[in-house]
Parts: structure tokens; C-alpha cells; sequence
């Protein structure tokens, strides 16, 4: 009898020391390679989400057995204005997409929009740490990269705008498709922004419900809108605002070695980025160019005055929003 109690004890103690071992196994895979899973506010197939996955191999290739990103999609996972808040709780641990999406909560966003420089120059300035405090501040996230800096915005239109006496464009009239970044700028040229959902711009065009569109310079083939609109403002103006945001919590318990990776990876990604979509820049340019899309270039003083009402409408905005950054991230953003 006291035998098999005795046996019984060991087999207890057996199997309690085989879960401690598979604890020990499974902490052991846990610190062989940290896992995040990443969203983008746009589908994969779009350039932008294509230069983000460019990031995330970066990270896989430099973390192998470290650190891993998983991106598991885009808009059909959480709708884009409500994935840094998804971050923010940990739902996924990881997103990519526009700041300004936030300019309710976080009127900083717009140092991004009124840019002058790149996400190069503003680490070296300062200003990328401002901005890391916004995000944190704000909304509740750790920023980690500006990605995709130095491309611009123009206003396409389908007819050929009229111009003013100064050499500027009136757009008096015209309903210009728009999003809030760009709308005081629009009403200052006395157009009247519309807000359409990307999927509907298409169709719109086509049946001529507004007359032109605000839009990246890059982006503009990728959804066939230039089949309708025919003419280009130049110059281009605002930059671009695509953060790289992680949960608090998740960068807290990293490794110091796959934060450094991180890290690396985020300042590296932020030139080659810029580099990649100058390239493809000149390449849309021309593109638009050969196809017969016509180019308006405002010179002189027109231009300098247009260029004033595109960036100050930005920089305008955060200071009456009150932002206590407005003075330190005017400087390291904006020489103009």
C-alpha cells in the first residue's frame, strides 16, 4: 500500500518537473524571437504599403532569431482612423499610416503636413523627438519612424483651371475633392472641398460631380485618376505624414537587442524610403508627362504666394489649436 502512494508521489513529481522543463522550453522560444504584428491604415497592394512592408523585411532580415514583424493586413482588419487606438490598447502591436488622421487629438500632426524637411534632417534637429513626445502625449503610442518623406501634394483638376491676374490660379467655384488637411488651403483659393471616400473618386471623375482632387504626386496612376484628371499644379506642396507607431507596453518588454534593431532599422528605412519614392517621383512625372497630362507651373511671386497659403494654412491650424510644440517644431520643421 505504501508502496504504490509512494510511486504515485513520484509520478507527481515527475510530471511536475516535466511542465517546469516545458516552461523553461517555451521561454526559451519566447526570447529566441519576439513576434509583433503590424496593421497599415492602407491595402497592401497601394505604394505606401509596399514601402512598408520594405520596412518590415528590414527588421526580419536584420532580427533574424531576434525579432519578428508580422504584418497582417490593412483597412479590412480595423478601419484605418481607428487603428493607433487599436495600438494604443494593444490589440495589435504595431501600425503604419497618415498622423494627420489624428489632427483632432493631436494638432501636432500638422508639423508633418507643413514640413520642409525630411525625416532625416529632423532626427538630427530635434524634431523627431518633439514629435515621439506628441505621440506618446497624446495618443498614448511610441512613435518609431516618419517613413515616405518628400512627397508632395498637387491639386489636379479635369478642366484647365483658369488663372488670376498675377500669374496664380483661381479656382473660384470649383468643388476640388479634399480631406481636412488641405481644406483652408482649398477655401483661401475659393474653391469648396468635398469629402469623398477614395473608392467613390473614381466614379465621380467620370461622371464630373466635383472637378479636380487633391492628391500625392506618387499615388495619382495607382488608382487610375488620371484618365480624368488632365492637368497638374505645380509646385507641389505639404510633405508626407506616414508614422510608424508601437503599443508602450509591447517596446517595454523587447530585448535592449531587438529595440536597437528597431531602432536601426527605422532611421535606415527613413533614407532609403525617401530615396525609393524620389525615383518613382521622376518616374510618375514622366509618366503623366508623356500621356498628355497638361503641367501649370505657377512662377515668381505666384508661386511663393501659393506655397505661403498651402504651408501657413497648416502651420496656422496647430498654433490655434494651441499646441504647447508649436514654437520648438515650427523650427525644426519648417524653413521655408
Amino acid at each position: 500500500m505504501k508502496h504504490t502512494h509512494h510511486l504515485g508521489r513520484r509520478f507527481a513529481g515527475m510530471a511536475v518537473s516535466g511542465t517546469a522543463l516545458a516552461l523553461v522550453f517555451m521561454a526559451g522560444a519566447a526570447n529566441a524571437e519576439e513576434t509583433l504584428r503590424a496593421v497599415s491604415a492602407f491595402p497592401k497592394p497601394l505604394a505606401f504599403s509596399q514601402s512598408f512592408q520594405g520596412f518590415v523585411d528590414l527588421v526580419n532580415e536584420k532580427g533574424k532569431g531576434v525579432i519578428r514583424i508580422d504584418y497582417i493586413g490593412g483597412p479590412e482588419i480595423f478601419p484605418p482612423n481607428q487603428q493607433v487606438d487599436a495600438v494604443r490598447r494593444g490589440v495589435v502591436d504595431m501600425q503604419y499610416g497618415p498622423a494627420s488622421y489624428y489632427l483632432g487629438t493631436m494638432p501636432e500632426a500638422d508639423a508633418w503636413v507643413g514640413s520642409t524637411v525630411s525625416a532625416v534632417d529632423a532626427r538630427a534637429n530635434g524634431g523627431f523627438e518633439v514629435m515621439q513626445t506628441a505621440f506618446s502625449e497624446k495618443l498614448g503610442v511610441n512613435l518609431l519612424a516618419h517613413l515616405d518623406t518628400g512627397i508632395q501634394f498637387h491639386i489636379y483638376t479635369i478642366d484647365e483651371p483658369k488663372r488670376t491676374a498675377d500669374g496664380g490660379v483661381d479656382l473660384d467655384g470649383l468643388r476640388i475633392r479634399s480631406q481636412p488637411i488641405y481644406n483652408s488651403f482649398f477655401e483661401s483659393l475659393g474653391a469648396i472641398p468635398v469629402s469623398v471616400p477614395v473608392p467613390d473618386v473614381y466614379t465621380g471623375l467620370e461622371r464630373h460631380t466635383f472637378d479636380g482632387s487633391g492628391w500625392p504626386i506618387v499615388a495619382i496612376k495607382d488608382l487610375s485618376w488620371d484618365k480624368f484628371l488632365r492637368y497638374r499644379i505645380d509646385p507641389g506642396f505639404f510633405q508626407t505624414d506616414l508614422a510608424v507607431v508601437i503599443n508602450p507596453a509591447k517596446w517595454d518588454a523587447l530585448s535592449d537587442e531587438a529595440k536597437t534593431i528597431i531602432n536601426e532599422a527605422s532611421a535606415e528605412f527613413e533614407q532609403t524610403s525617401y530615396d525609393n519614392f524620389q525615383a518613382v517621383i521622376s518616374e510618375t512625372d514622366k509618366a503623366v508627362r508623356d500621356e498628355g497630362m497638361t503641367v501649370i507651373s505657377l512662377e515668381g511671386d505666384a508661386a511663393e504666394k501659393f506655397l505661403d497659403g498651402a504651408f501657413e494654412s497648416a502651420w496656422k491650424r496647430m498654433k490655434d489649436a494651441g499646441s504647447p510644440h508649436y514654437d520648438a517644431l515650427r523650427k525644426a520643421y519648417y524653413n521655408r
